[in-house]
């Protein structure tokens, strides 16, 4: 493995145990790469983030993290990791600078207090999602799309390798989606690698840098995002099981960067 490869798999298997859920997956990412990682509900997306993490099985082949065996990896603030039920609860009863400064903890013993080293990284990962201004405030008095961004920073402040995210955009309105994504461009500028799991890759399409879809459990394509539009025309008249990889857009067409792809999916399918 060359030093700017942050996560290879070979033949991976993945799931439950009584079930395997995710088989035969090759994939590597290289530093510098935002990857998104398309599917249609059930297709074993999130197992198969969840499994490079250590919190589903690994069942068979390889898994090298940034050159490291899963099971013998434990440098994990080097894996940021914004889960997909991420708002956190109205009872946090804690400033934005509170939650993003846990991030921080794994680079020191629990008992010694936080260096000046520690807050500078804090409110430079606060400054990185776009809310310097709301530091001191509580959490519970942010929006949704506004606490995702505050666990985004809580990763961000373990310097991670690599930041993986489990649908970012999920749940919070075009606004909010639109502000994430800004945070995301920002962070590919200051040289971020990412793997990001979504269902609305319209608004991320000016920020990925490959694609890579799962169908059942396996990966049945891995490309450009150019590739990717010549992929769905092809497959545009055919058995359209890529079409649930992306989201419609409001005249019911799918969208990805400069402009439709294919017609919305028949009723019948």
């Amino acid at each position: 493995m060359s030093t700017d490869t942050l996560l290879e798999l070979r033949s991976a298997a993945f799931g439950y145990p009584d079930r395997t859920v995710v088989a035969g997956v090759d994939l590597t990412i290289h530093r510098g790469e935002v990857v998104a990682l398309l599917g249609p509900n059930g297709s074993g997306k999130s197992t198969l983030v969840r499994g490079l993490l250590g919190l589903t099985e690994h069942q068979g082949g390889e898994v090298l993290l940034l050159g490291t065996p899963r099971e013998q990896f434990h440098e994990h603030p080097r894996i940021g990791y914004v889960p997909q039920r991420h708002s956190l609860s109205a009872a946090v009863r804690a400033t934005v600078t509170e939650i993003v400064a846990v991030g921080r903890l794994p680079h020191r013993p629990w008992w010694r207090p936080a260096s000046s080293r520690d807050r500078e990284v804090v409110a430079s990962a606060i400054a990185a999602v776009g809310l310097a201004d709301r530091a001191d405030e509580e959490v519970a008095s942010l929006s949704g799309g506004q606490q995702r961004r505050v666990l985004i920073a809580r990763a961000l402040a373990g310097r991670p390798d690599l930041l993986v995210m489990d649908e970012p955009t999920a749940g919070v309105d075009h606004v909010n989606q639109l502000a994430l994504a800004d945070v995301l461009r920002r962070l590919v500028a200051d040289g971020t690698s990412m793997l990001v799991v979504t269902h609305e890759l319209d608004a991320l399409s000016d920020v990925v840098t490959r694609i890579v879809c799962m169908e059942a459990g396996h990966l049945d394509f891995d490309g450009s995002p150019t590739q990717y539009r010549a992929h769905l025309l092809a497959h545009g008249s055919g058995s359209g099981h890529h079409h649930d990889h992306d989201t419609p857009s409001p005249d019911g067409r799918r969208v990805l960067g400069d402009g439709p792809l294919d017609p919305a999916p028949k009723a019948a399918r």
